[in-house]
């Protein structure tokens, strides 16, 4: 027969309990994600478009003369793409406990607390990324709006 445990906390042998704490995670890695990528080092605007510039230029030298172009440099993907992935699946891991805690009777609080954390998370990651993606196509479309005026004297 199981006898509880005097030392820890009844609420830490909840299903419920993690499944809140997982959804709150889940939606802190969803705003690390959305903030993070601004902290790290960049060159500045001018030093990318030469480098670009820099790459154009050698890359039709070699077109034009007929060697081959280098291999692409093997890079390792930044943090935050693990990030971007971990947060829904935090999401989703919360949404399951909190149906494990339904099933169970425990604290209708916890199971409420940790679906609505996780299905927030899920639903804020969906449109963090709608809208980049809408951004991304306006910029696109501007960009091609203007090609004319880039190129005429």
């Amino acid at each position: 027969m199981h006898m509880p445990n005097p030392d820890r906390p009844e609420f830490l042998r909840t299903w419920g309990f993690w499944a809140v704490l997982t959804g709150a995670m889940a939606l802190l890695l969803v705003f690390a994600q959305i903030v993070g990528p601004t902290f790290e080092t960049k060159p500045s605007i001018g030093t990318q478009i030469g480098e670009i510039a820099g790459d154009i230029k050698r890359s039709a030298w070699r077109s034009l003369i007929g060697l081959p172009q280098p291999e692409p440099e093997a890079v390792s993907p930044p943090i935050w793409s693990y990030v971007a992935l971990a947060a829904p699946i935090f999401g989703i891991v919360a949404i399951v406990l909190s149906v494990v805690s339904g099933v169970l009777r425990e604290n209708w609080h916890y199971s409420v607390y940790g679906t609505g954390l996780g299905v927030a998370a899920i639903v804020f990651h969906f449109f963090w990324w709608m809208a980049l993606l809408v951004a991304g196509v306006i910029l696109l479309v501007t960009i091609i709006e203007n090609i004319g005026d880039i190129f005429s004297f």
